[in-house]
């Protein structure tokens, strides 16, 4: 375990004003998740498993339930921006924390450089003429202005962005509730669709186990909740509070909106050309229904942006306090944000950004398995850090957590061997371009760590050299 105390770590991460409050914090969270995933990406998960996506969609719900409780555990102890990738410091080793951080850095940098290429080809539906880089370009100033502004103020914003894509799915489930059962003039096709088509698993549980990738990758993000506590008003009560109304909201949400997609529309039409979302809404009857939907998947572009670019400003600003990162990344500005760690954090979303439609198919595909394969390596190391974290402080005679998750150790292990095996269906579904990527990038940042420590060894020699002089 690390000789750093908790008085010692919330000193080094000193600055950061707390400032948000716990529907915010709720709301954060659940922008943070629902991105063009759910919207999009579901489309995906459908045409792998059939209607026995629902069971995919409950599966990755526990194993992302899992992983909350135990981050939540440790972060009522450690409210910190640094978060998951501190914990692995102190109770793993400084290796895992430097390798967690950056690569959940650049995994974050690669999603937003999806998420604003996304956004501006979501605007040409409405400006076909105006060039995509003229998108990039103004969404990206629009959300550097919000993140360098009072967290406050981004807190605020980003509440309002969740509440557009919460409203949309509610509206979604109460009018897809009404028509299964009432049709609205037409038949009402009640659960048929869910059995029709080859029955509930059409390609069997191999199916629901290949869409558990696309599952996962959509929750990606909900992890900001930890992140956010060393800004939020009273960490101990409202970062627990906060995750389990955003589970429950967040369960409900996708699962219910999931299961209304592949009983309203057979399975073999949901989602393969277009938004499942936008092929409900034309079969309803909704008039418009491609630009209402093509409205909030922007929305949920534009708002996932902006939470990831807090992310990842807020790690650079991590491993740039505890001396990972140049020192000016962990400097604030008066409204007590790490400005040149958000900059630099826009630089390598922009470089994504321009790989992503100069090279969709090469270089940034090689970005997106670093993108996949990091964000699970992140959350097997949080599971990791649990168990140490229960282990260590029991042996150290620490107090336990206030907040303390269920049936441990058995639902960390369950968490790791599902992720593991999630990372491993890769190669079932077209996606072995995670592993290919994703073990290099680990191999590099190691070879990163031991170099950059054994500079630090060296100086801190010659400067002890010095002094004894």
């Amino acid at each position: 375990m690390s000789d750093i105390s908790n008085d010692a770590l919330l000193e080094r991460e000193k600055g950061l004003n707390r400032q948000l409050e716990k529907r915010q914090l709720t709301m954060i969270a659940i922008g943070g998740a629902i991105g063009t995933g759910l919207f999009l990406g579901s489309g995906f998960a459908v045409s792998l498993a059939g209607p026995g996506v629902i069971i995919s969609y409950i599966l990755g719900v526990l194993i992302t339930l899992i992983m909350m409780y135990a981050l939540s555990e440790m972060t009522v102890v450690h409210p910190t921006a640094g978060s998951f990738g501190v914990l692995a410091e102190i109770y793993i080793n400084p290796w895992a924390g430097f390798v967690v951080r950056y690569t959940y850095w650049i995994a974050q940098v690669i999603a937003i450089g999806g998420e604003v290429t996304a956004a501006a080809t979501f605007t040409k539906f409405w400006f076909p003429a105006v060039p995509m880089v003229v998108w990039v370009i103004i969404y990206s100033i629009a959300l550097i202005i919000v993140n360098l502004s009072s967290v406050k103020h981004f807190g605020e914003i980003e509440y309002w962005f969740a509440m557009i894509k919460v409203s949309a799915i509610v509206f979604f489930i109460i009018l897809g509730i009404g028509y299964i059962f009432n049709g609205f003039g037409q038949p009402a096709p009640g659960l048929s669709n869910l059995t029709a088509h080859g029955g509930f698993l059409p390609k069997g549980y191999s199916g629901v186990l290949k869409a558990m990738l696309i599952v996962i990758f959509s929750f990606y993000g909900i992890e900001v909740i930890a992140v956010t506590a060393g800004e939020a008003k009273d960490p101990e009560k409202s970062i627990p509070q906060a995750m389990k109304s955003m589970l429950f909201r967040l369960s409900t949400f996708y699962i219910l909106a999931i299961a209304l997609v592949v009983a309203i529309v057979p399975w073999t039409k949901a989602g393969l050309s277009e938004s499942p979302f936008v092929t409900v809404f034309r079969s309803v009857g909704i008039p418009y229904a491609a630009g209402i939907m093509n409205f909030v998947v922007l929305t949920a572009a534009l708002s996932s942006m902006n939470t990831n670019l807090y992310l990842t400003g807020r790690m650079l600003f991590s491993l740039s306090r505890s001396g990972h990162a140049p020192k000016v990344f962990g400097q604030l500005s008066k409204e007590g944000g790490p400005r040149h760690a958000v900059l630099a954090s826009t630089l390598g979303l922009l470089l994504a950004a321009f790989l992503s439609v100069k090279f969709p198919d090469t270089a940034y595909m090689y970005l997106f398995g670093v993108s996949i394969f990091g964000g699970i390596f992140v959350w097997i190391m949080i599971l990791v850090s649990i168990l140490r974290f229960r282990k260590l402080r029991s042996e150290k005679g620490l107090p336990p957590s206030p907040f303390r998750m269920p049936l441990f150790p058995i639902l960390p292990w369950i968490g790791i061997l599902a992720l593991v095996a999630i990372l491993v269906d890769c190669f079932f579904i077209q996606l072995e371009s995670a592993w290919y990527a994703g073990i290099p990038w680990i191999i590099f940042l190691t070879l990163a760590y031991f170099i950059s420590k054994k500079s630090k060894d060296k100086s801190q020699h010659t400067s002890n050299l010095k002094q004894n002089l």
